[in-house]
């Protein structure tokens, strides 16, 4: 996915946004429908635009791509009769980076869709390609013509100029040539097709409903449309599912897992199964390590919700300290309410959150929160804590401090605007202007996930680049570009 900027409202602006999630369905009769479902199941993966493509064998391939939200794109009877067929895959994405028109921006909106001498294709991509500027620079100077500015376009054009005698032959051959993290559901007119890179980066799984077969990059997917999750899809695998069931192989060199950590602190739906996990529970344990690591004397544990409820639920069991929804979320908040006038800006996280003043006047405040980025939502929220007469406000942070931008389908900001990378924990706390400020280790972490020895060094079980800078894959367009990683790994 290329790199995005910040949304418009000020609470979404401090925090990492996942760029993308994939779905697809064969197997069952119109699978448009059931990718729609799955798609909205995965909406917080991305917010901003969705695209379908399906095939009937009647109509050949039929798609259709649009800016907003799913709910508001794929559930007319006229949109989805567009789409007819039993096979059909899916994608949500953010919108991309820069004042780009509207016309410029569907462009870079997937499912993309190519054809070839065997018949057409199209895919859909979670993650990023860290050397897609070398491969489209190649790619263009032997005559492919672009027709976006998404790094997950150079794997049809690859594809296009392979010699593989079928298509999943033509996307081996693609996907070997390209660096980086990608979770990738594919189809063709009777095959779908789902793959993972080799670290196993990004999820993907593959699910059953009825006599059909599922792709999804979470379970909450599959929940939503009443299959049944059958296994993960593994790190280097291709699966390859048609009439004949599925068939799997691993076209990549082995290598060991590095899946994201951060799938488990924020980005991955709470209802989600993860490695065998329930996400719920691992970030109830991730509270629950933090309540070990950093206690305080306090009157309540509040989350900044939603996403630091888990994680505060396990402060609070861990600590004794009683647990309260001190802050209220604004569940008809929209990202298009009102115009963003300056006026309107000043009042930023209030638009979203509110303070339950009654409960908070005169307390010792524990705000738990999965992590802090820019700092700016944090002591927004702060200030609105200590308006509502809090006696003390203490943070609590459910992930190790960001200091390194992600390259692997994260949209982090450039370091040098993640607090992390420039302040001492001291320091960010007198920045943000609260009592006290403290994050959960790495090591707390990986404990809280199911690594009971805590971090492996020499040989970490997941990717945490964006915490500890150490990447599994030279995130090599960035470096041609100048920037300096902490430790990539070796060649």
């Amino acid at each position: 996915m290329s790199r995005q900027m910040p949304p418009a409202h000020p609470f979404d602006d401090d925090k990492l946004r996942e760029e993308c999630g994939v779905f697809g369905v064969v197997g069952v009769s119109d699978a448009s429908n059931f990718v729609a479902l799955g798609l909205h199941a995965l909406q917080h993966r991305g917010q901003e635009a969705g695209g379908i493509v399906t095939h009937d064998f009647e109509t050949g391939f039929n798609q259709a791509r649009r800016m907003g939200l799913v709910r508001d794109n794929f559930t007319s009877a006229n949109m989805m009769a567009s789409l007819p067929g039993p096979i059909g895959i899916g994608h949500v994405r953010y919108s991309t980076a820069g004042n780009k028109s509207q016309q410029t921006a569907i462009r870079d909106v997937q499912p993309f869709f190519g054809e070839f001498s065997m018949g057409g294709a199209a895919i859909a991509h979670n993650g990023n390609i860290t050397n897609a500027l070398a491969l489209r620079k190649e790619l263009i100077e032997r005559g492919s013509i672009f027709q976006s500015s998404s790094d997950s376009e150079c794997i049809i054009h690859l594809m296009a100029r392979s010699m593989g005698r079928t298509i999943p032959d033509r996307m081996e051959e693609a996907l070997r040539k390209v660096e980086g993290a990608f979770s990738i559901v594919a189809m063709t007119r009777t095959k779908l097709i789902g793959c993972r890179d080799p670290l196993g980066v990004r999820p993907l799984v593959l699910g059953k409903v009825g006599d059909g077969w599922v792709l999804s990059s979470e379970t909450c997917a599959l929940d939503i449309i009443g299959a049944e999750l059958v296994r993960e899809i593994e790190p280097g695998e291709m699966v390859v599912i048609s009439a004949d069931g599925v068939q799997s192989h691993f076209p990549f060199r082995r290598a060991k897992s590095r899946f994201c950590i951060f799938e488990h602190v924020y980005f991955s739906r709470p209802d989600s199964i993860l490695g065998g996990r329930s996400v719920y529970e691992t970030r109830e344990n991730i509270g629950r390590e933090l309540a070990k690591e950093a206690p305080v004397d306090a009157d309540l544990v509040c989350p900044v919700p939603d996403s630091g409820t888990p994680a505060a639920i396990g402060y609070s069991l861990q600590s004794g300290i009683p647990y309260a929804m001190g802050i209220i979320r604004n569940q008809y908040m929209g990202r298009t309410f009102i115009e963003p006038s300056e006026s309107i800006r000043n009042m930023g996280v209030r638009l979203k959150l509110n303070v339950n003043r009654a409960l908070i006047k005169g307390k010792r405040v524990i705000l738990v929160d999965d992590s802090v980025v820019r700092g700016t939502t944090s002591r927004k929220i702060k200030d609105m804590i200590l308006d509502a007469g809090a006696a003390e406000v203490h943070f609590r942070i459910a992930s190790p401090p960001t200091a390194w931008p992600c390259f692997y389908g994260v949209d982090t900001p450039e370091r040098e605007k993640l607090l992390a990378a420039n302040m001492s924990a001291e320091e960010m706390r007198v920045h943000l202007g609260v009592d006290s400020l403290k994050f959960i280790s790495l090591d707390g972490l990986y404990r809280a996930v199911g690594e009971e020895n805590g971090r492996d060094n020499a040989s970490p079980a997941y990717c945490d680049a964006c915490f500890s800078g150490e990447y599994p894959v030279p995130p090599r367009d960035m470096i041609s570009k100048g920037f300096k990683a902490n430790k990539v790994a070796a060649e």
